[in-house]
């Protein structure tokens, strides 16, 4: 409230007064449209953005997450998790799914623990020789060498904590017990595996806990140097963009010295983005795109091995609060700083409603603290959810946007569709879904995330520049603006600087 509300008029009407223009605040539309870029792979890195940052790591296919599954050469029988976790394991699956896969933890570049369906961890029982998927928490007897045969790496053998190899006696009995270290690697011995990769996860826990704490800090320092710099600020200005949405993991709170993995620097490459967006008039919304625990599962949040935990206790709501705490202290007074998002994409159902309001109430209240002028940003949750279910939440607060995500890609329904149809359907669709969620008395919206690729085969240059103004113009009417995913991208058309230095983009 400001000094003009005060002592001539009456309490009624300075009391009804004020609440007013706090109304109106809560709904105002910003001075200008933002025309945003995320700067995704710099400080939350994503493997598919820059495959090269993984290429000095050895065994850089088996990385945390990665899922494995066993073929006893012996037996000709898949390795499983009896009961998916919880009691033994045997080699008697003729066909692998779920209980037959294996999350691999990397302890070191040849020595990891597998994680089973249920989330137990394989080990020995009790100082024996049995193997089996009871333990909760991993240790010692739940770490394993994997031995790959040189001349065809997923030939492999598996020797346990107590020195000898995991063979399948029988296709009931599974033991750590094979005592040879010579081997003809044939099909007739009982401790050689076919090792499959069927998934794998390439994100900042991947690439820090692969390198290691010796070589990660030189490696990811390196990185953040270099990936974006001063003179990209300066082609995102020139370029007609006017702000960049900058994914952080909650681990920068922690910089210098982060829980490991994680390696401290992008707290000052953070720092550095403000001086150059200040420099070159561009703004910043700060984007908590990994949070801890993950709030989705995916790479980008920062998880080891595809589990959602976020938001499960009081403790993980209130770690991540702190992260917010921390970034908009720091912030705050930058004049570079226009919004704040506080989580990139909570999936339901495993991110319930009740927990996403519960943090968004006290991350807004936490915002709050440091500026009333910056604009709190609220990303809907991604699966099965009502795009207005942040409505009554964001009601009662000043400066709320939405953010919505809208991409032509990860659903069946784009898989066929043609050029035109696509077209249409950002016509068509894309308005209804945006009206929705853009309504006179309701948040800002922001469609955070949008990009001109799509599942069309032998698209010309002049379909794209029809897909990527088809996009432009309908996103353009989100009362908060949007941002393209991303500034730089080995994948051309996911890269708007690319984009746009070839013509395929006009702002």
């Amino acid at each position: 409230m400001t000094s003009q509300c005060l002592p001539r008029f009456s309490l009624a009407f300075f009391t009804f007064s004020c609440l007013l223009s706090l109304s109106v605040a809560a709904r105002a539309t910003p001075n200008f449209k933002v025309r945003a870029v995320s700067l995704g792979g710099w400080l939350v890195t994503e493997g598919w953005i820059k495959p090269s940052l993984f290429d000095g790591i050895i065994n850089k296919d088996l990385l945390d997450g990665t899922q494995v599954q066993f073929l006893s050469v012996k037996q000709g029988k898949y390795v499983c998790a009896e009961s998916g976790g919880g009691t033994i394991i045997v080699a008697n699956r003729t066909s692998a799914s779920g209980w037959e896969t294996f999350k691999l933890w990397r302890v070191s570049e040849t020595e990891f623990q597998f994680r089973v369906f249920n989330r137990e961890f394989v080990g020995l029982q009790n100082g024996t020789n049995d193997v089996v998927a009871v333990a909760t928490t991993p240790g010692e007897s739940e770490t394993f060498q994997i031995v790959r045969k040189s001349d065809d790496m997923n030939r492999v053998r598996i020797m346990a904590s107590n020195g000898f190899f995991l063979q399948a006696k029988t296709q009931d009995l599974v033991t750590a017990d094979f005592e040879s270290n010579n081997t003809t690697w044939g099909n007739d011995d009982p401790s050689i595996f076919l090792m499959s990769i069927v998934g794998t996860m390439q994100g900042e826990f991947q690439v820090t806990n692969g390198y290691g704490p010796v070589k990660a800090p030189t490696v990811m320092r390196e990185h953040w140097a270099t990936f974006i710099t001063e003179p990209d600020f300066q082609f995102i200005s020139s370029s007609g963009l006017n702000a960049v949405r900058i994914p952080v993991g909650w681990w920068i709170a922690s910089d210098p010295s982060p829980p490991p993995p994680f390696v401290g620097g992008s707290l000052e490459a953070l720092d550095n983005a403000f001086t150059w967006a200040e420099k070159y008039n561009v703004k910043i919304v700060i984007d908590l795109h990994a949070a801890p625990g993950s709030q989705n599962g995916y790479e980008h949040s920062g998880s080891r091995d595809g589990s959602q935990e976020w938001g499960q206790s009081d403790e993980n709501i209130q770690q991540t609060v702190a992260v917010i705490d921390f970034l908009a202290s720091r912030y705050a007074s930058r004049p570079g700083l226009l919004a704040v998002e506080l989580i990139n994409e909570p999936l339901a159902p495993g991110v319930s409603l009740d927990s996403l309001t519960k943090y968004y109430q006290a991350g807004y209240d936490t915002v709050r603290k440091y500026t009333t002028s910056a604009y709190i940003v609220m990303s809907n949750r991604l699966g099965p959810m009502d795009p207005q279910e942040l409505f009554p939440l964001a009601s009662g607060l000043q400066g709320i946007v939405v953010d919505v995500h809208y991409y032509n890609l990860f659903s069946s329904i784009f898989y066929s569709m043609t050029v035109q149809e696509n077209i249409d359907y950002v016509y068509n669709n894309r308005t209804s879904e945006l009206n929705y969620v853009t309504t006179a008395n309701g948040p800002l919206t922001f469609v955070g995330e949008w990009t001109a690729e799509w599942r069309v085969s032998g698209a010309t240059k002049e379909d794209y520049q029809r897909f990527a103004a088809a996009q432009l113009e309908v996103f353009g009417r989100a009362s908060f603006g949007w941002s393209y995913w991303t500034l730089k991208n080995v994948r051309d058309h996911w890269s708007i600087e690319w984009m746009i230095q070839n013509g395929y983009i006009a702002l």
